[in-house]
């Protein structure tokens, strides 16, 4: 099993960015996928959600801002990012979990928000 990201990097304030996950090895399609992000010394966060029929949730702190969606036919998760502000800046890792809570993460991928 793989989950892959890509699309971080170095934004200004009010930027945008997409981050994207590939997974690999996993039936995808059945799979609730999720964003998490990690600043240093804080502690690993939710950011955004969707299941695998759809139904998304989000952090207050990034509502209006962010956006996840997924694509089963290529098996890739995505979040939209707008509006960026540094306390975005983090580690942002794609996790995938099925309904027996089985879960996979990929290695991460870092967003700084800085001017």
């Amino acid at each position: 099993v793989q989950l892959v990201e890509s699309g971080g990097g170095l934004v200004q304030p009010g930027g945008s960015l997409e981050l994207s996950c590939a997974a690999s090895g996993i039936i995808f399609s059945i799979y609730t996928m999720t964003w998490y992000r990690q600043a240093p010394g804080k502690q690993r966060e939710l950011v955004a959600r969707i299941s695998s029929v759809g139904n998304t949730i989000y952090a207050d702190s990034v509502k209006g801002r962010f956006t996840i969606s997924r694509d089963n036919k290529k098996d890739m998760v995505s979040l939209q990012m707008n509006s960026l502000k540094p306390e975005d800046t983090a580690v942002y890792y794609c996790n995938a979990q099925n309904v027996r809570a089985v879960d996979y993460w990929g290695q991460g991928t870092q967003v700084t928000v800085s001017s």
